[in-house]
């Protein structure tokens, strides 16, 4: 056997993602708030790299424009008040517990859910103490006294014994609507009267004062909700139609900073190399933001343009939208317009929303007129908000109308979209309205 050694020269195209490829393209999706702290952090690492942090929005006036709007609306908003977790643990505090009960009640509050009500089983909050389930349940009375009534209920009916306690409205009928709240929720009225011992007269009363009560009593307190950020782009109408602007009040720029003192640097070959190297990187960056900044503002353009219906009439008139469209009207790569509009909120006439949002399906319909899942659901909601309580919509009496209009969709299709807005099946809703007609 006979072995030869031989040279093949050949090309080959690969593309290398240097670090600052992959720094390029994270940049494409951070909202204008994360981009400010990725710079900031550059400038702590760079002394070339100077942040230019936008200027306090001047005081309101009939030339401010919309990101001074934006700013004012901020400063002004109103305290959105203590947490729940801050509310109940200030009104533990007034309960005068021992210590011990004190440093026990810290189980029942990391139990605390939003709605006010506890989210673990009793044994596990004991447990989770160091108590006896005898010594829990002794504290959780105490707990339940707190304003508002509800707090650290166990359920639903739990929650609303202690607000009817509170308001003094407790009595046997009462007593058993709680103890048969799912006849209430069948709307078996009859069969509520029955297990409570009454006439379908004395319960309506009962039934009024029932829907007067806070199921979760924990709601109101929203300081746990973390607010909006200010929006990345902000919507306008002008004279000539729709314009669309970065929100320059949250938006820093990047300059180059070379002062003497950094000039002093360059002395040395040491000194000059690294300050050479750290120039480059400064300017890439600045390229980069600025980069980031315009591919930002033609996406943004392009949706706004196929989008000016709903811009103008709201969300029924959201057109069908895919990420391929965009990119190609913009020249990008379709990945792109994906990471642009995954962390950008836009600012418009019909709210403040995420880019994303724009982006639907389209969906079958007769003629030359095609609508989006977004729209479709929208309609949903439109038409049963309208129906008459007393007989409302099928879905298969939505799936007629919808095709009256000019939208095809399967009853499968509407039952989905139903589910995805939260909407009861119809014979829910007839429950529903039976309950509220009685009360």
């Amino acid at each position: 056997m006979q072995l030869n050694t031989s040279q093949i020269v050949s090309q080959r195209q690969s593309l290398v993602v240097t670090a600052q490829l992959q720094q390029a393209i994270h940049l494409l999706q951070l909202g204008n708030q994360d981009l400010a702290s990725f710079i900031e952090e550059q400038a702590e690492e760079n002394p070339f790299v100077e942040v230019k942090l936008p200027a306090a929005p001047a005081l309101p006036s009939s030339s401010r424009n919309a990101s001074d709007d934006w700013d004012r609306i901020g400063n002004l908003a109103a305290d959105p008040g203590p947490s729940i977790y801050a509310h109940a643990t200030a009104e533990i505090d007034r309960l005068d517990l021992c210590a011990t009960c004190r440093q026990r009640a810290e189980a029942f509050l990391d139990a605390l859910e939003p709605s006010g009500w506890l989210g673990q089983p009793l044994e596990v909050i004991a447990m989770t103490g160091n108590m006896t389930i005898e010594d829990a349940e002794e504290l959780l009375t105490k707990l339940q006294a707190i304003e508002p009534a509800g707090f650290f209920a166990r359920d639903l009916a739990e929650c609303l014994r202690l607000q009817a306690i509170d308001l003094d409205i407790m009595s046997p009928v009462f007593e058993g609507v709680l103890n048969n709240l799912g006849l209430l929720a069948n709307a078996d009225l009859k069969g509520l009267s029955k297990a409570c011992r009454t006439d379908l007269e004395t319960l309506r009363p009962v039934l009024r004062q029932l829907r007067g009560l806070n199921p979760k009593p924990g709601a109101v307190y929203e300081g746990s909700v973390s607010p909006q950020r200010p929006p990345d782009l902000i919507v306008t109408k002008g004279e000539d139609g729709w314009n669309i602007d970065l929100n320059r009040s949250t938006l820093p720029t990047v300059q180059v900073r070379t002062n003497d003192t950094i000039k002093s640097l360059r002395r040395t070959a040491d000194g000059k190399a690294w300050a050479e190297d750290r120039v480059n990187v400064a300017r890439w960056l600045q390229r980069a933001v600025e980069h980031r900044n315009m591919t930002t503002l033609k996406v943004g353009a392009e949706v706004v343009k196929r989008q000016a219906e709903f811009l103008e009439n709201g969300p029924s008139h959201l057109r069908p939208m895919i990420l391929r469209e965009i990119a190609d009207a913009v020249g990008v790569h379709e990945s792109t317009v994906s990471r642009v509009t995954n962390g950008m909120l836009i600012q418009t006439p019909q709210g403040t929303l995420p880019l994303k949002a724009f982006f639907n399906a389209a969906l079958g319909a007769k003629g030359d007129s095609s609508g989006s899942a977004a729209a479709v659901r929208h309609r949903i909601k439109q038409l049963v908000s309208n129906e008459n309580p007393e007989s409302p919509l099928s879905d298969d009496a939505i799936v007629k109308t919808l095709a009256d209009e000019g939208t095809e969709l399967a009853r499968r299709t509407v039952a989905k979209y139903r589910e995805m807005l939260n909407i009861p099946s119809s014979v829910q809703r007839r429950r529903r309205a039976v309950v509220a007609g009685a009360a």
